[in-house]
């Protein structure tokens, strides 16, 4: 396959997926704010976003309505939910001939839909139906791509794009709460607010997931665990890590070559395989998963560089 037809299928679904993330991160600011009023939260989700500089270039100050706006449908910024849906259909139509029509037709469906919901500011009691409606899209092209693609190359790379992407936000979601947390797991209790632990699940859909698991019971320390350590978790960073090393194998058996993208992602899958949630927190979660996030961003980078994605 061609290096930029291969860098159209990962960068259509690395897309595709930061649209559904972003809203996915609104969701959580938007839920904790409720339980934190006053609070810092939105600052936080903007620097969690890599979105803060921008922001303070347009706003002078941090308001929940032009956050939600600002990462929701400003196409001046290039991750906001809006500009990435209109991204990956740019993507998509470069690649169009490595795709079935259905794929195509879901993309192109859900960037029509969403272009046209997000036409106007969105009013604060309607957000939880906007959110959801970027969840379903995202959601239908997925179904496409599982539903009718060939599992060859094109898949692969399809799939690099999407747990690269997926990764990166669930850490940076665990990141939006970093700060509550104290340095030492000894230490835990009684300063966390489980309430927006819970948020927290909520937006990586898996409240219900870690209740069978858990008997109810949420704890930050269960919860910390779980999204990373978990590889029954498909939002998990251990599982997305584990897609990433086996995608890169697929490849590497396919085209008989082995790069540097997958020592990388071999290294971090044996990480995971081998961490435990004590030794993180002993660490300090926050440093944990700045750690995570430059690595990820660094495996991202290597497959784009050996597979030539740039011709």
């Amino acid at each position: 396959m061609l290096g930029k037809t291969a860098g159209g299928l990962f960068w259509m679904f690395r897309y595709l997926e930061r649209s559904e993330n972003m809203g996915r991160l609104i969701e959580t600011g938007f839920r904790i704010a409720l339980t934190h009023p006053g609070g810092d939260e939105w600052q936080s989700v903007l620097q969690t976003a890599a979105a803060a500089q921008a922001y303070s270039e347009t706003y002078d100050e941090v308001e929940q309505a032009q956050v939600i706006d600002f990462l929701l449908r400003d196409t001046d910024n290039p991750s906001s939910v809006l500009s990435c849906i209109a991204n990956a259909r740019q993507n998509a139509r470069l690649v169009r001939t490595a795709l079935t029509r259905e794929v195509w037709e879901a993309v192109n469906d859900s960037y029509m839909v969403l272009k046209a919901r997000l036409a106007r500011q969105i009013r604060e009691r309607d957000l939880p139906e906007v959110l959801g409606l970027v969840r379903q899209q995202a959601a239908l092209v997925r179904g496409a791509l599982h539903g009718s693609m060939l599992r060859n190359d094109g898949f692969d790379f399809a799939r690099l794009g999407t747990f690269l992407e997926r990764a990166d936000n669930t850490a940076r979601i665990l990141d939006v709460k970093y700060y509550v947390l104290l340095p030492s797991v000894t230490q835990v209790g009684t300063s966390l607010d489980n309430v927006q632990w819970e948020t927290i699940l909520r937006a990586v859909s898996g409240k219900r997931a870690y209740s069978w698991l858990n008997q109810g019971k949420a704890t930050p320390v269960g919860i910390a665990d779980f999204l990373i350590f978990d590889q029954r978790m498909p939002r998990s960073l251990k599982f997305a890590v584990g897609k990433i090393r086996s995608n890169l194998r697929q490849l590497e058996s396919e085209y008989g070559e082995t790069h540097a993208c997958h020592e990388t992602a071999e290294r971090m899958d044996r990480h995971l395989q081998t961490g435990r949630i004590e030794a993180v927190f002993d660490e300090g979660l926050h440093e944990f998963l700045s750690g995570f996030l430059f690595d990820i961003g660094n495996l991202g980078r290597q497959i784009e560089a050996d597979y030539r994605f740039h011709g």
